[in-house]
């Protein structure tokens, strides 16, 4: 990837910082940023950040004297494999499909002769709009390509499309359209669990477990960014499906495995959800009310170990991996997970250390029959990367 470039136009919205993260990640990949930063971008970015992370100059004036000698728009705009927009506004995406060129950033999206691949960022009305859903049409038709935008809430205070994607699953588009490079897993099937089960105790109340299931979502981007035909079965969570990825929804860990087991065979199986161990015996069909006491005991039944039954089935994929979250004696806990579940390898990590249970960041330690590795903590979109890299090399 060292020789591809990426023409990054930042538009103006609140998600404009997503587009420093983005360029650090397409940075650390080798691929080159030129970054293109609007008016309305620098009210939320400056260009001294772009510049620092994306290591090229910013552009910004479509009559700037300067930036015209050295490089024209026109060559701008052709100078490189992909053009990505991100966040693409309203406005953006209007100019783009009408073809209005009045300053730099949609003169150079009517000038390019290459791809374009935008991220839209807008309130959820305008996102709706009738407007907005004809230039989106358009720019389809014109052979653009979108990643998101995802579902949620948003700086104004709405609930509903129109976040802008987040920068891993925008780096995961990116390097698709660049071609990805080598695609060391091509033709593998993945299997990835991701998020929390949920096991009803009556139909309003339910016994779960604490996981936002970024760092699974993140692994099945990253696996399928090296090219593996990837399926995320997943609890319930707020994250959108990645990009090349097959999702299928489930809430309990009796359906959580089934799931599993209808997406066999596969030759990877990475079971990073936090799955309830236990569940009631019997779900009330009724809410249990209060009635000023205690119920009677809740009996439990143990749920299926679905790490297990994969790793001792008759269809076992090649390459099975559990995740372990530990809050004490993590080593000897997670050896004797992977001797006990019959995997090949156990992602421990400590969910003690403030942050890592539904936040960015993980620190993990890789345990195999040979050893234990201990990696840095990182952003789990790192930690993904890291360990969808190693699992390519099972596969050389």
């Amino acid at each position: 990837m060292d020789q591809k470039r990426v023409l990054l136009i930042v538009g103006g919205g609140i998600a404009a910082y997503k587009s420093l993260e983005l360029t650090r990640l397409l940075r650390k990949a080798g691929v080159g940023v030129r970054p293109i930063l609007t008016r309305a971008g620098s009210e939320f970015v400056t260009a001294l950040s772009l510049s620092a992370l994306a290591e090229d100059k910013v552009y910004s004036e479509l009559f700037s004297l300067t930036d015209e000698a050295e490089m024209g728009h026109i060559e701008l705009s052709r100078s490189a494999d992909l053009v990505v927009v991100a966040p693409a506004t309203a406005d953006l995406m209007a100019k783009a499909a009408n073809g209005l060129a009045g300053d730099l950033a949609s003169t150079t999206l009517l000038a390019t002769d290459k791809p374009v691949l935008m991220a839209p960022a807008m309130n959820v009305r305008m996102w709706e709009h009738a407007a907005t859903q004809r230039n989106l049409s358009v720019l389809k038709a014109d052979g653009v390509s979108f990643v998101g935008p995802d579902e949620g809430a948003m700086a104004c205070g709405e609930y509903g499309p129109g976040r802008m994607a987040e920068p891993a699953a925008i780096f995961s588009a990116i390097m698709a359209a660049l071609g990805g490079g080598a695609k060391p897993l091509a033709g593998k099937r993945a299997i990835v669990t991701a998020g929390p089960t949920v096991e009803a105790i009556d139909p309003v109340r339910m016994l779960t477990n604490r996981s936002s299931g970024k760092q699974g979502y993140a692994i099945a981007s990253a696996l399928a960014a090296l090219g593996a035909e990837v399926t995320l079965v997943s609890g319930p969570t707020a994250l959108p499906a990645p990009a090349g990825v097959k999702r299928v929804d489930v809430e309990s860990a009796r359906d959580m495995l089934a799931a599993c087991e209808a997406a066999l065979p596969a030759d990877i199986a990475v079971c990073v959800a936090a799955v309830a161990d236990w569940r009631p015996a019997t779900a009330g069909e009724q809410k249990i009310k209060r009635d000023g006491k205690a119920p009677d005991a809740i009996a439990l039944v143990e749920n299926p170990d679905i790490l297990a039954t994969l790793s001792q089935g008759k269809r076992r994929p090649k390459l099975v991996i559990g995740f372990a979250a530990e809050t004490n004696d993590l080593d000897a806990h997670a050896k004797a997970k992977l001797a006990r579940k019959g995997c090949d390898w156990i992602v421990a990590n400590d969910v003690s250390v403030a942050g890592t249970m539904g936040g960015d960041d993980n620190a993990v330690a890789l345990v195999t029959k040979g050893g234990i590795e201990r990696w840095e903590r990182m952003a789990k979109g790192d930690v993904a990367r890291r360990l969808a890299d190693r699992i390519s090399q099972e596969f050389k």
